[in-house]
């Protein structure tokens, strides 16, 4: 279908930008932008946003996030992260091999691990359990979800509160322990670029990103603007500095459309699942750091890099963390994508294993 498209230029979409629905977003997002940056809050255009909608979403108003607005953002995004693929980067490949193992063995015990608390714990069933403790992958494990007839609310739910828990929390976290200068480099204004060579990189990036998308590869949008964005730079055929006010405002859409995915859920709801939500991340977190630790025995990367690239947060919201405190974003970028393939190759092998042993739900 059209709306299933990574990049959907159609004319549900296009109405949707004109929608009432998408200007309340930006009237309530640009004031949390605001009141996040006035109070030093790190990542304030993307995390004031983000617990603005989230609120007005939880309390009934009617918010809505078009997928094309969402998608150019993305590709903006790709094409930042983009900047940091050079030559050099391959001298690394071996290495991220056995890092790629590392996060093989973390989704196996993610699943085992908290799929067993969900189950005990939480009275979810036994698939419902499974889809809710992977983890990321929300949009493909939502599909995988309603295909075997699991709870999709609670999947849903499940992920969203993780997903808020992480972001929220993960910026302070290394704002307090690590100390970095990425939001000063993007004071700097860059000049004397070529305006072509960014049409040259988009034009790229989207013939890649629908190649990737007829293709089913995940996150399409992401992993073709960076195949498009390194292969040209790599080529020194175009390469495009985006200014930090761009990057600005692709944060304050980014933020706006995790909180829009609140939109059918409810404080009770959401209430019901927290406990439950903040125990389960709590356990992939612990996960993930034991994962970052091993990680770090067979590679040399600062230790926020390697817990970011095995945190259990979205793919694009975890990408704009590491962008923000310049932590290696195409080394997290990489791993996460390898997730969401390890995720997507996983689950229904559990589930096949699971069907043989008792078949339920």
């Amino acid at each position: 279908m059209q709306n299933n498209q990574a990049i959907p230029f159609n004319k549900e979409n296009f109405k949707q930008i004109l929608s009432k629905e998408f200007a309340w977003v930006i009237i309530v997002s640009i004031p949390g932008a605001l009141i996040a940056e006035y109070f030093n809050i790190p990542l304030a255009w993307f995390l004031g946003p983000m617990l603005v909608t989230s609120i007005v979403s939880l309390s009934g108003f009617k918010l809505k996030m078009p997928r094309l607005i969402l998608s150019i953002v993305l590709i903006f995004l790709g094409l930042y992260i983009g900047n940091y693929i050079d030559k050099n980067l391959f001298s690394q490949i071996d290495q991220w091999i056995l890092t790629s193992l590392v996060m093989l063995g973390y989704i196996i015990l993610s699943v085992l691990i908290v799929s067993k608390y969900l189950q005990k714990f939480s009275g979810y069933g036994k698939k419902t359990s499974i889809f809710s403790a992977a983890p990321g992958a929300l949009g493909p494990l939502l599909i995988l979800a309603e295909t075997e007839k699991s709870d999709l609310s609670q999947v849903a739910t499940s992920h969203l509160i993780r997903l808020i828990i992480i972001i929220t929390v993960f910026p302070f976290l290394v704002q307090s322990l690590y100390d970095f200068e990425g939001t000063q480099e993007k004071i700097e204004v860059i000049t004397d670029q070529n305006f072509w060579h960014l049409l040259i990189l988009i034009a790229f990036s989207i013939f890649l990103i629908l190649i990737f998308d007829k293709f089913r590869l995940p996150a399409a949008l992401l992993s073709g603007t960076l195949v498009a964005s390194g292969l040209l730079q790599i080529a020194e055929i175009a390469t495009y500095k985006l200014p930090s006010n761009v990057i600005d405002y692709c944060l304050l859409i980014l933020g706006s459309s995790v909180g829009c995915r609140f939109a059918d859920k409810t404080f009770n709801e959401i209430a019901k699942n927290a406990l439950h939500s903040f125990v389960a991340t709590f356990l992939l977190v612990i996960l993930g750091v034991i994962a970052a630790v091993v990680a770090s025995l067979v590679i040399e990367k600062n230790f926020f890099t390697l817990l970011l690239s095995y945190c259990p947060g979205g793919i694009y919201e975890v990408a704009v963390i590491a962008i923000f405190f310049d932590l290696d974003p195409e080394f997290v970028s990489f791993h996460h994508i390898i997730r969401l393939l390890m995720i997507l190759f996983l689950v229904p092998i559990i589930l096949k294993i699971m069907h043989k042993k008792k078949p339920t739900n």
